[in-house]
């Protein structure tokens, strides 16, 4: 953004006239004020980029009008002058949230300084909301986290309500259910997007490794250590550090985090110096804490320090309306990694991927469906084109009677599964029911009456060939 119309207020017209040629020579329009309640007045009905206020002037002086533009403008850019050099008026000027203070008399070209530090600074301030969005961008929940059944959108929910806020998250699944990804969500939603996220699996590290890599070691604190090492916790200062399946971690250590959490402070192993962290805590578990609770196994206190806002994250076979979703978001992004054609799930393997139980979650598809980008030639993935052990598992046919998908778990819903591979064939072919019917294997008949069964059914609305 450049400076384009400027506020110039003084009770001097000789000033007035001089900074508006100064300004005016700089291609900017430029409106005069002779006291604070006119500039005021102006300042209400028309937009400034920069507004440059003589500290005294009568009924309302620069400062006071500072006061008033901030709570009515808060972007508006305010230069303050006075003809006093005094620390005085300098520090409150600054104070009250002037852009910058000069002092009368000054050579005109402090005014092109002025103009050209503005343009500087609203450059670099672009530059960083880019960068904020760009980071955003990388972070978002509607870019990274697929699904919108009402689970699903209840996490939405809770994700949006607490991001902006530094209160400690416990989000709790089954392994493959997307922990991290809301964790880095919470993060990218956050005043904190700009600073680390930092993530740690704490059942991926031996028990007498992870205090250091925690909180750091210091030179000599055990053997090996042949130098200083920042630990997680310093490494995510001013960000978000991510405990992964922090129901593994050993009781002692426990004590550690919560002395953390209630301090906000840390002491490297083998140091004894306590170095302050501000560091937003979300945690996450593939197992019941409060069961562990009880058995002794995870302390009660940091349970509830941890567990002040949940997010439960349902296993993939509570939510199989969110699968043709996933299933197209991934292999889009495959086919886009790999630099390949786009492919296409047909119908009835589609009904296999919904029919199956799915125990690793959304991590256990992912790859499966990688498996079936890479090792199918052709644009379509068919059933066939399932790995033998998910096709095992679910086996889906085409019959007059509709798709019959047989779950070893028994917890498919049929008429869910129908309905939305029905409803997919109809968006496919425009409404084209007898084109819908060959790609679903099925009858035009046999899709008439399943369409009646669902209340779907609207002859007006046929497409024939």
């Amino acid at each position: 953004m450049s400076i384009h119309r400027v506020l110039v207020a003084d009770d001097e017209e000789s000033m007035r006239w001089v900074l508006s040629k100064a300004f005016q020579r700089k291609g900017c329009d430029v409106d005069v004020a002779s006291d604070g309640q006119q500039a005021l007045g102006l300042i209400r009905t028309n937009s400034y980029d920069l507004a440059v206020l003589d500290i005294k002037m009568p009924g309302m002086n620069g400062l006071d009008l500072l006061d008033k533009i901030r709570e009515m403008k808060t972007e508006l850019l305010v230069v303050i002058m006075t003809a006093e050099a005094s620390m005085k008026n300098a520090v409150e000027a600054m104070k009250r949230g002037a852009y910058d203070y000069i002092t009368k008399p000054f050579d005109l070209d402090v005014i092109d300084a002025i103009i050209e530090k503005v343009n500087r600074s609203q450059e670099i301030s672009g530059q960083l909301t880019q960068l904020k969005q760009e980071l955003k961008e990388l972070y978002h929940v509607e870019k990274n986290i697929i699904g919108k059944s009402d689970a699903m959108r209840e996490v939405y929910k809770t994700i949006g309500k607490v991001a902006g806020s530094d209160v400690t998250v416990l989000v709790q699944g089954e392994s493959g259910t997307g922990k991290e990804l809301v964790a880095r969500a919470i993060h990218g939603n956050s005043n904190r997007i700009s600073k680390p996220f930092i993530a740690i699996n704490c059942a991926a590290i031996p028990k007498e490794l992870l205090e250091s890599e925690l909180f750091g070691s210091e030179r000599g604190a055990f053997t090996g250590a042949t130098e200083r090492k920042l630990g997680k916790f310093e490494q995510a200062n001013h960000g978000t550090l991510f405990l992964d399946e922090i129901g593994d971690m050993p009781l002692d250590l426990q004590a550690k985090i919560l002395r953390v959490l209630q301090e906000r402070e840390i002491t490297r192993t083998g140091g004894n110096q306590t170095i302050p962290v501000n560091v937003r805590i979300v945690a996450a578990t593939n197992q019941e804490l409060a069961e562990k609770v009880r058995q002794k196994e995870f302390r009660e206190d940091l349970y509830y320090r941890l567990n002040v806002v949940p997010i439960n994250l349902v296993p993939l076979r509570e939510r199989r309306d969110d699968i043709p979703e996933l299933v197209e978001y991934f292999i889009g992004r495959i086919c886009t990694e790999m630099k390949m054609p786009v492919k296409r799930c047909t119908e009835g393997a589609m009904a296999a991927l919904m029919g199956h139980s799915w125990p690793g979650n959304v991590r256990e598809l992912r790859n499966t469906v990688e498996k079936m980008v890479v090792m199918t030639r052709g644009v379509k993935l068919t059933a066939r084109d399932i790995p033998p052990n998910i096709r095992d598992a679910t086996r889906s046919r085409p019959s007059e009677g509709g798709f019959q998908v047989k779950v070893t778990d028994g917890t498919s819903s049929i008429a869910s599964a129908e309905k939305s591979l029905i409803a997919a064939a109809l968006k496919r072919y425009n409404g084209n029911r007898t084109k819908a019917a060959k790609d679903l294997g099925i009858s035009r008949r046999t899709l008439h009456r399943k369409l009646k069964e669902y209340g779907e059914d609207d002859a007006s609305s046929q497409k024939q060939e």
